[in-house]
């Protein structure tokens, strides 16, 4: 069992720590100039980030089938669930929304064609986005809570991953079909975009890509 306490130490330090790091990125979206009323389409979020956005919006959370659905009780956001892949949504047409927004999502969705894919979505949906991926360079891992976790030869991981298997296996499901992201490549997905860093102690924590589109083209769209 000891094996594994250090993963249960990391789930409370990280219950602990994410209100703080949430309400500091959420605070970021002040770059958008978000408005009341704005339609924002969350790829893969939760409803409980967007606690920390006062102004009110209407919001729709798209998700993969299985994943916990919970609309936050007296929120003065407008939250709409739907079940959907995000590299792929011919439902929605372009500029549908005003702001495509994604956390901690892009690093998830699979290969390089998905991930190409999933950022052309992003990209086609809104006139404004943000999309935020954890930096390589962070000494604790964003996704195991192991510090240089993707310094370690290959070799190393694979052995963890397998001794974590049996008692997790949601969880090494998750940590095998994680693919870090560099700033560079972030950049590449979002060529019309401009890249961010938070930071933490100086220390690269993560990027996330933005643009600002701003014609407010996806209101207009609908009109």
């Amino acid at each position: 069992m000891l094996r594994y306490a250090g993963h249960k130490l990391f789930k409370r330090l990280l219950a602990i720590a994410t209100p703080y790091t949430r309400r500091r990125r959420m605070r970021r979206l002040a770059l958008l100039d978000l408005r009341a009323g704005d339609r924002v389409l969350d790829l893969g979020g939760t409803c409980s980030i967007w606690q920390y956005v006062e102004t009110p919006l209407d919001v729709t959370i798209v998700n993969l089938p299985g994943v916990d659905k919970q609309v936050l009780p007296d929120s003065h956001h407008r939250f709409r669930l739907v079940v959907g892949d995000a590299t792929d949504m011919p439902q929605y047409r372009d500029n549908q929304f005003d702001v495509v927004f994604s956390n901690s999502v892009i690093e998830h969705v699979g290969g390089e064609e998905r991930r190409a894919a999933f950022a052309r979505e992003v990209r086609r949906l809104a006139p404004r986005y943000f999309v935020q991926t954890p930096s390589v360079w962070f000494p604790l891992e964003a996704h195991t809570g192991i510090p240089f976790w993707w310094a370690l030869p290959q070799s190393i991981r694979r052995r963890a991953i397998e001794r974590w298997r049996a008692k997790l296996p949601a969880w090494t499901e998750m940590v095998e079909g994680t693919t870090v992201i560099a700033r560079d490549q972030l950049q590449a997905y979002f060529p019309d975009g401009a890249i961010i860093t938070e930071r933490v102690m100086g220390i690269p924590k993560s990027y996330a890509a933005y643009r600002l589109g701003g014609n407010r083209a996806g209101r207009q769209a609908a009109q």
